[in-house]
């Protein structure tokens, strides 16, 4: 199993290219399914999770076809710039499989999508989680306020709406984005007018309305709490570029922040994590919006504590809380961290330990008590951001760390360590 080496101590100096969203790219993908024309993504990441929704969306009959070249004009670090086209001219399966979508969450979006286009879709529980575990409850609630029959039996969710999906008005009792997603693209093929309140206000929530748009829709107030949109009778194909993946952003702007140096996150656009951006220039890092990105620049000056709070955008984001642990293992002084997104998201505490790191947890909050070092140390990826979070303390620890299970790391992130690497971390991967 492949592993990543990092000998830490080396400031960064150089070119991130920012790689297009993961979390925009799936919904835009599985949006395919509502239309028999063909849909062009540009900008679509080289990713383990959208490698993965590619043979999911093809069980479902989408065809697809590739135009990548490897870009040179990025500068440090290189980077894809993939094209792909999408065409479901014929649904020939309405039934996500267990085995299929157990391996990712998101393709349980697929739901919305099949059963506005088709009528019925049959998807398997997620992960084989139960109802109200992570809010499978909402996408439910939501499909049958436009009118679905839904029933749940052997761990799938069966859904039907013979006559079509009717547009309502529908309030999510929090605020979800993949519910919202789902419920955006049936509404877009149901009857009549659907009002969305208390929708998520995400960058991927109004990358998918344009889309959708793009295609036909009617979808107004995208970015707002407030979605209304009118049904039409079919979409048709477009060509939609993904927006720049602001998760990838946030963590390699903290890895400088950690390391020290000067970077340009190439093709970052700065207002899609504001509130992340303030945070990070809070612990002392320099945040230069750019005509080709963000500059971030620290010197040798110490790190700041800041204490942060998850929360849906426009706040500080839930899939950069472990990252921004990572880095305030260094801080000059004591921070917290407070997680109200999702449960179990601390599980990279105690892999941070064992660089040294002192962190101590108080239900939904980490108390992180900043050290003068951290020393390299063999350690384990628990998950996606987990798995980073290590990668950024292990850029500032003396001596060797070896971040293990790094399988979790190519699900989001396009080819990390020659990001780095290009910026003069030492860093690679050791394969077997």
């Amino acid at each position: 199993m492949d592993r990543i080496r990092i000998v830490g101590g080396r400031e960064l100096a150089g070119t991130i290219p920012i790689s297009g969203a993961k979390n925009a790219a799936l919904p835009l993908m599985i949006a395919a399914l509502m239309t028999g024309d063909t849909l062009t993504l540009e900008n679509v990441p080289h990713l383990a999770d959208v490698e993965q929704l590619i043979r999911i969306l093809g069980n479902h009959g989408v065809d697809y076809s590739v135009n990548g070249k490897r870009d040179h004009q990025n500068g440090n670090g290189g980077g894809y710039s993939r094209t792909i086209n999408f065409t479901a001219r014929d649904i020939v399966d309405t039934t996500a499989p267990y085995e299929l979508v157990s391996k990712m969450r998101a393709s349980f979006w697929v739901i919305g999508p099949l059963l506005a286009r088709m009528g019925e879709a049959r998807v398997s529980l997620p992960g084989g989680c139960a109802i109200g575990t992570r809010p499978v409850d909402l996408f439910i609630d939501g499909l049958q306020a436009l009118g679905a029959d839904i029933d749940v039996d052997n761990g799938y969710v069966i859904a039907k709406a013979k006559n079509r999906l009717k547009g309502n008005r529908y309030v999510f009792p929090k605020v979800s984005v993949g519910a919202t997603h789902v419920l955006m693209m049936a509404a877009s093929l149901a009857r009549g007018e659907t009002v969305l309140e208390n929708a998520a206000r995400e960058p991927e929530v109004v990358n998918l309305a344009e889309c959708l748009n793009a295609m036909g829709a009617k979808i107004h107030g995208a970015g707002t709490s407030t979605i209304t949109i009118d049904g039409v009778d079919q979409l048709s194909g477009a060509s939609v570029r993904v927006i720049p993946d602001r998760i990838e952003t946030g963590t390699y702007a903290m890895a400088v922040a950690m390391a020290g140096g000067d970077v340009l996150l190439k093709d970052a656009q700065p207002d899609l994590l504001q509130n992340a951006l303030d945070v990070i220039a809070q612990t002392g890092a320099e945040i230069t919006p750019t005509n080709e990105g963000i500059r971030v620049k620290r010197n040798g000056a110490g790190i700041s504590p800041v204490d942060v709070t998850t929360e849906p955008f426009p706040g500080f984001p839930t899939d950069l809380q472990a990252q921004f642990m990572g880095l305030m293992t260094k801080a000059k002084g004591k921070s917290r961290i407070t997680e109200t997104i999702f449960e179990n998201r601390f599980m990279h505490v105690q892999e941070l330990a064992r660089l040294g790191a002192h962190i101590t947890l108080s239900g939904q909050t980490a108390i992180v008590e900043g050290v003068s070092k951290l020393k390299g140390a063999p350690v384990m990826a628990t998950d996606l951001r987990a798995s980073v979070s290590l990668v950024i303390a292990g850029l500032a620890a003396e001596g060797e760390t070896t971040v293990n299970r790094i399988y979790h790391l190519d699900r989001g992130f396009e080819r990390l360590e020659d990001k780095l690497s290009g910026c003069g971390a030492v860093i690679e991967r050791i394969s077997g």
